[in-house]
């Protein structure tokens, strides 16, 4: 199977134009869609699914930021291993634990979990822009890869104050 980028015509780097992609992804699935192969050999069909689940595959990655930058390092050598992995700054470290007591002090108040999550997505905007320097410009893997990590982690703490803030809606 083709590599996610050259696949979509998109240059190997992080940042991208999203609306490029859609595109690309959008005449990629029209040419490989399994209907298009309905009445054809069995072979065929095969080979149209599995073209067809390598180009949603690449299109997910791509589109999200933290699956590109993931994708990017293993391309150049560096897996991620974020389960096993959590070599992270002392500060940062810190920095997780100061937010997890913050969010378990603002459980059951929307205000505040409204604000730790807009606080969140802040620094996730900046992380994302360091790590867009990091790929793209100085080519700075070690940085990138824990700028990846932290990047998970705020995902999930993120995603646990979203779910928080759902069960107080409903």
């Amino acid at each position: 199977m083709q590599e996610y980028f050259s696949l979509f015509g998109l240059p190997e780097r992080y940042m991208l134009d999203l609306s490029q992609l859609d595109t690309a992804y959008r005449n990629v699935q029209a040419q490989v869609h399994p209907d298009r192969f309905a009445h054809r050999p069995e072979a065929e069909r095969r080979v149209a699914m599995q073209w067809a689940t390598h180009a949603n595959e690449a299109f997910r990655t791509l589109r999200n930021p933290i699956g590109r930058a993931r994708y990017l390092l293993s391309r150049r050598g560096v897996e991620i291993d974020g389960e096993r992995n959590t070599a992270m700054s002392s500060a940062f470290l810190m920095q997780q634990m100061e937010w997890r007591e913050s969010v378990e002090e603002a459980q059951g108040n929307i205000d505040e979990l409204d604000r730790l999550n807009r606080e969140l997505a802040r620094d996730e905007r900046v992380m994302l822009d360091d790590l867009a320097r990091a790929l793209d410009e100085s080519a700075d893997l070690v940085t990138a890869a824990e700028l990846v990590r932290r990047l998970m982690f705020m995902e999930k703490l993120r995603q646990e104050i979203s779910d928080a803030l759902s069960q107080l809606e409903n």
